[in-house]
């Protein structure tokens, strides 16, 4: 399997368990790594034959700027779901980061990775 992968991908939403975090919102940063066959895409240099990153992320930005979830699990599991409804990807890895987490601890990130395979 190749690999496309969308790093850093900025988008604002209101996940969280905290009421702050409902109304105010924080950035989510978002990374994929999709496994899928780029040879056809490759040998025709044709884009129907391959994941379209940019409409992609146009669709993981709109799960993320949606309905509200309390953990990044599930905010995760939506995306790789909406990943995994492009046809050619056989397995996603997501990382969520959430940078602004409601922590009173000095610390860098917060991140929660998931890795989901068609069945």
């Amino acid at each position: 399997m190749d690999r496309v992968t969308l790093r850093g991908l900025r988008i604002r939403g209101n996940h969280g368990v905290f009421q702050h975090e409902r109304e105010d919102g924080q950035t989510f940063v978002v990374d994929l790594a999709l496994s899928l066959d780029t040879a056809p895409a490759a040998a025709g240099d044709d884009l129907s034959r391959t994941v379209h990153y940019g409409v992609l992320a146009e669709q993981v930005a709109a799960v993320v700027a949606g309905e509200p979830v309390n953990l990044i699990e599930t905010l995760a599991q939506r995306i790789a779901d909406t990943c995994l409804g492009h046809e050619l990807v056989e397995e996603v890895e997501v990382t969520v980061h959430k940078p602004d987490a409601p922590i009173t601890v000095p610390f860098d990130d917060v991140t929660v990775t998931i890795t989901r395979r068609r069945p």
